[in-house]
């Protein structure tokens, strides 16, 4: 076979590539890098489903003095979400004929690079649009993202195997408000605070909002030079970011950007998490695998996992219904 002695160095090549994918995947988009930062790309080890456990009652406290009874119902405190395990690959194929044109070793290597090169850039953008998904994409084969678990109609659904519209299970809705009238740059800052008030729970308060390129820009425009502070390491990663109180304020708009431009995300990162499993994490799948009717050799990165979650309450998404209508 044709440059036969280069299938080992492909086979290398990529795999070496292959393991700094994870970082790169991360680093394409702003809250896969916060989750990434905070170490929320946790691992999974086997199974059919993901589970993340949610503390979702509270226990008994008693006042007391001298001899009186401390008493103790017990209560079921935790329960845990339900996640499924999904699955994706990017191929990356060299031909026969691929092989025969490029047959000296300068060619040969920047014909590799070339190609793991358009996978990895594949790999990246299509996990960053996932991100905002609603998980029925790929006929419900994708990850389900924030279109998912911080939804526009928060009591309708069913997330993690807990159904949002049953009586008792309030605690799993996020917080969702639909602003009728237009945002602009007089009145976007009241709307986004009374979505960033209702979010908090003592110290704990939103740390990220994600919008697109309408709704930010009318946010900076807003700001005066003494109120445009940033974040320097989402800034130092090439991300247009802002401040609003104590959150970060991203654009993931423009060319490649997949924040609708309708919406801001406020979002509590310390209850998000990217899971992947251990064995599939941006990783090449198998050996070669030769086509039995094409002149071809095929390799196949791979990662299985989702995105998930632990706390809805403090996740919320505030909704310009002008711009949504007018198709910006």
């Amino acid at each position: 076979m044709a440059n036969n002695d280069y299938d080992e160095i492909f086979t290398s090549t990529l795999k070496n590539r292959s393991g700094d994918l994870t970082d790169i995947v991360s680093k394409n988009n702003a809250l896969l890098k916060r989750l990434q930062d905070k170490g929320h790309n946790r691992s999974i080890t086997g199974g059919s489903k993901i589970l993340e456990e949610l503390e979702y009652g509270e226990g008994d406290m008693t006042w007391y003095s001298g001899y009186d009874t401390i008493t103790y119902t017990p209560k079921q405190l935790f329960t845990a979400a339900e996640y499924s395990l999904k699955l994706c690959a990017v191929p990356v194929a060299i031909s026969g004929e691929d092989r025969l044109k490029n047959s000296g070793k300068e060619q040969m290597m920047d014909l590799f690079e070339k190609r793991i090169e358009n996978a990895v850039k594949t790999m990246s953008n299509k996990m960053a649009e996932a991100v905002y998904g609603d998980g029925t994409a790929s006929n419900g084969k994708a990850i389900g993202g924030l279109q998912l678990l911080v939804a526009d109609s928060p009591s309708t659904g069913i997330v993690g195997g807990i159904n949002r519209a049953t009586s008792g299970n309030e605690f799993w809705r996020n917080k969702s408000t639909t602003v009728s009238e237009a945002l602009t740059a007089d009145n976007i800052r009241q709307a986004m605070d009374k979505m960033y008030m209702s979010l908090n729970r003592g110290t704990d308060k939103p740390d990220m909002i994600i919008t697109g390129d309408e709704l930010y820009s009318l946010y900076e425009q807003s700001l005066t030079a003494q109120q445009r502070f940033s974040d320097t390491k989402l800034a130092d990663a090439g991300f247009e970011v802002l401040r609003f109180k104590g959150a970060d304020v991203v654009c993931d708009g423009g060319q490649g950007g997949c924040c609708p431009d309708h919406k801001m995300y406020f979002l509590n990162s310390n209850y998000l998490y990217l899971r992947s499993h251990k064995d599939r994490n941006m990783q090449v799948i198998g050996g070669d695998r030769v086509s039995v009717n094409q002149d071809a050799i095929y390799k196949i990165i791979g990662w299985a996992g989702n995105m998930t979650m632990s706390n809805a309450a403090l996740q919320g998404v505030l909704i310009d219904a002008e711009t949504a209508s007018s198709g910006e």
